[in-house]
């Protein structure tokens, strides 16, 4: 600190700004090779790379129809599924942590969450088929946000920002007190903990077909995103200041927010509830790229897959049977976050 201000840092080097750009590709790059080869059926990469080409070209990779399978039917889809659910979730974290110019938020702070957790909840104790559980779970994320937004939109008085997320807050401890309810009214032996298990996250019964249902909805919630990510620079600003040099905040909140929503109800849809990653990623990503968004978000979505997959590979090796992902993530990222927050030396903004 000099004179009361904050003290520059010294501009890096072309060869350490490009180091910084590759290391996130390089890292996205091992930890997805690691996941594909590792496993109780360990597969080498130059089968890996058989198989894949083979499906892709509709020739004969000459191996084996087990580790066809493997790779193709288990592995692929798992790790793709990481992929994108992981980099949805962190993007979805720094958007709302730039919309709400909060660096303690995250993608649940609008309820998303708890009304995805409420709607398999509920499809879980009417004992529904899968596709109708992802659906519900879909629809509830989606609802609770609108809901919270409608109560933002209402309320004119206050701070929009303030109002969303202590909204957000409300509407969050009713779902979560419904969805107490729901599990003190499920059968102990079956149901609960079906919903138990759904509740703390994980990707291990994700098919083909569960991806692919829910790709174009987290593709479709990434597009704004991508075409906003400079003017979310500016929303990190007082709506005052934002609206004085060109910027409709009060649609562009209601976009950027959709957007994420979307993104987040997507991902929660399939792998349930798996903290952490939006709160955490985006803070690592801003050591890697610094606050411009146009700059940290690439790093944010790379970061965010890449870090799911590690931990989705920690999760199915670590023990005989299969840590859900909630677990890990919280015993990952919480003594991390605290160590983030001890050594941070530059301002969030």
């Amino acid at each position: 600190m000099s004179g009361g201000g904050l003290r520059r840092e010294p501009p890096a080097s072309p060869a350490a700004g490009l180091l910084r750009a590759a290391i996130p590709w390089a890292l996205l790059a091992a930890v997805t090779l690691v996941a594909l080869a590792s496993g109780k059926y360990s597969v080498s990469l130059h089968d890996i790379a058989l198989v894949i080409a083979a499906k892709l070209t509709g020739s004969a990779s000459g191996l084996p129809q087990n580790v066809e399978t493997v790779v193709w039917n288990v592995r692929l889809p798992r790790v793709a599924c990481g992929l994108f659910v992981g980099a949805s979730l962190a993007a979805a974290g720094a958007v709302y942590q730039g919309l709400f110019r909060n660096p303690l938020v995250s993608p649940d702070i609008l309820g998303v969450s708890a009304g995805s957790s409420l709607g398999a909840v509920l499809g879980i104790f009417l004992s529904l088929p899968v596709l109708a559980i992802q659906g519900l779970a879909f629809v509830g994320g989606l609802a609770s946000v609108a809901l919270v937004y409608t109560i933002g939109a209402a309320v004119r008085r206050h701070d929009p920002v303030l109002v969303l997320a202590l909204a957000g807050i409300a509407i969050g401890a009713l779902l979560g007190a419904c969805i107490s309810l729901v599990k003190v009214l499920a059968d102990p032996y079956n149901q609960l903990p079906a919903i138990t298990f759904w509740l703390l996250g994980s990707l291990a019964s994700v098919t083909q077909g569960d991806f692919l249902s829910v790709l174009p909805a987290m593709i479709v919630g990434l597009i704004p995103i991508v075409l906003l990510r400079w003017r979310l620079n500016l929303m990190t600003l007082d709506d005052q200041e934002a609206r004085a040099l060109g910027i409709e905040t009060t649609r562009m909140r209601l976009v950027l927010i959709a957007s994420a929503t979307l993104m987040t109800a997507a991902a929660v849809s399939i792998s349930g509830i798996i903290g952490w990653i939006g709160l955490l990623v985006p803070h690592v990503a801003r050591a890697f790229a610094g606050p411009n968004f146009s700059r940290l978000l690439p790093v944010t979505l790379l970061l965010g897959a890449g870090y799911l997959v590690g931990v989705d590979t920690l999760a199915r090796g670590i023990a005989q049977v299969e840590v859900p992902l909630g677990i890990l993530t919280a015993a990952i990222g919480a003594p991390f976050f605290i160590w983030l927050l001890v050594t941070a030396r530059q301002g969030w903004q």
